[in-house]
């Protein structure tokens, strides 16, 4: 009898992709070939071909139809694909049509982000997420496939009509799990909630890392944190929020959110689904765009995020907080192209303030702090306070609460102080010390 041992690892699905496009402008360039790769990667399938195909007269039944069906058959049953992945919004119909024609499970876009997704959930409110957009994805994919598989017929004679069916018992079941899961989240968006609002009691700032995915947000959150987060050069490597507590020269203490990354047509299920997590962008103090500015669409993925900003701003009825743009991978451009960036971000001609960051060799860092500072201390109403030497406790609070700009002892021993303070710990200090006058002061 051998002595080997038998692998039992499961062999990685090997899926081939294909990108539909329709119009010119609609054509997928280098960097959507190289996201799409990167999706199918971070996934854990072996690429066997990928590639964009113009399909000039999109089939109802199949979105793709003769050469292009026949070509993309045989290149899947060709390489052994188990997985064919197309990267566009395929209709239920057209998905199931294409599995029968391919004879391998399809998948699009939106089904391919969803499984990534599924990979990455970690804890338990990111399960909860990512279950709830899977199953608003399948309920909205449910169709009328099965007749065979109804249950009863309704009333009596000849006449009567089918009763209940297996898609009507799936759509009730889906129904049920979606509301028990909207019940769970709606708990997770309390708990949120309650955790915001004590950071806010305690005086700390939040600063939100945003931007589209693999931008390098979490390496920058490590780099600016000491933290350990799971940082990798993959689509969606974070999905699940981390807060770190972050020091600012002059302020003190501040929260360093790292949220999760946006991509180009980002499914709506997930923007429902991640909801009470994007929330913790919308109730910051700042936010810091990450830009990846090796990338040529560097610029396009600066709008895509800003559409998602902007969608969550209308439903929420809850303005943005002020923005930053950390313009960052900062290393990996050539060294004219970086020079040119470096003046750009210090002439502070473009509309956001930005500095430039290297996550990877710490290049900006302190500029950025400093910027998170000088952008939050904008916010900040200013004052002016004098105080007696037996008003030592008043000190204190505004040093830990406040951002005090200027302190001057005076000979008989009273200090003045040139303070910055938020609306509320404005109204918290006039409480607690109401002996000590605040002098308004108006910019200049």
């Amino acid at each position: 009898m051998s002595s080997e041992l038998i692998d039992r690892t499961p062999v990685p699905d090997r899926a081939g992709v294909i990108i539909p496009w329709t119009m010119p402008a609609d054509r997928p360039d280098r960097e959507r070939l190289s996201e799409t790769s990167g999706l199918v990667e971070a996934l854990g399938c072996n690429l066997a071909f990928l590639r964009p195909e113009n399909v000039r007269k999109p089939s109802a039944s199949h979105l793709l139809s003769g050469g292009i069906l026949e070509r993309l058959r045989e290149d899947i049953a060709a390489s052994a694909c188990t997985l064919c992945v197309i990267d566009a919004a395929l209709t239920p119909v057209q998905q199931r049509n294409l599995e029968r024609a391919l004879s391998c499970k399809v998948i699009d876009r939106t089904g391919l982000i969803l499984e990534i997704f599924g990979l990455r959930a970690r804890t338990k409110e990111g399960k909860l997420q990512v279950e709830l957009a899977r199953l608003s994805y399948e309920r909205s994919r449910l169709v009328r496939t099965w007749t065979h598989l109804e249950r009863q017929r309704g009333g009596q004679g000849f006449l009567s009509g089918p009763g209940e069916t297996q898609l009507e018992a799936d759509r009730r079941m889906l129904d049920r799990q979606l509301a028990s899961l909207k019940s769970d989240l709606e708990e997770v968006r309390r708990t949120r909630g309650l955790q915001r609002s004590g950071r806010r009691d305690a005086g700390f700032p939040v600063i939100a890392l945003v931007g589209y995915t693999n931008a390098g947000k979490s390496t920058l959150f490590n780099r600016m944190t000491g933290a350990n987060v799971f940082a990798r050069d993959m689509p969606f490597a974070t999905l699940d929020p981390t807060i770190r507590r972050l020091e600012l020269p002059g302020l003190g203490d501040a929260a360093l959110v790292d949220t999760v990354g946006f991509i180009t047509d980002l499914p709506t299920h997930l923007i429902d689904s991640f909801r009470a997590t994007l929330e913790e962008t919308l109730e910051a103090d700042l936010l810091i765009h990450v830009r990846d500015r090796s990338e040529d669409s560097d610029e396009a993925r600066k709008q895509d995020v800003l559409s998602v900003l902007r969608r969550l701003e209308e439903e929420s009825g809850q303005p943005l907080p002020p923005i930053i743009e950390a313009w960052n991978k900062i290393d990996l451009l050539p060294e004219d192209i970086q020079e040119t960036l470096r003046m750009s971000a210090r002439a502070g001609l473009q509309e956001t303030p930005a500095v430039i960051t290297s996550a990877l060799t710490g290049e900006g860092i302190d500029d950025l702090l400093a910027l998170v500072q000088h952008s939050i201390q904008d916010e900040l109403n200013s004052f002016a306070v004098q105080l007696s030497p037996s008003q030592g406790a008043a000190r204190a609070w505004l040093f830990e609460y406040g951002a005090v700009s200027e302190e001057t002892v005076q000979p008989d021993g009273r200090t003045d102080l040139l303070v910055g303070l938020s609306e509320k710990h404005e109204g918290r200090f006039r409480s607690q010390f109401p002996d000590v006058e605040l002098f308004a002061q108006t910019a200049s």
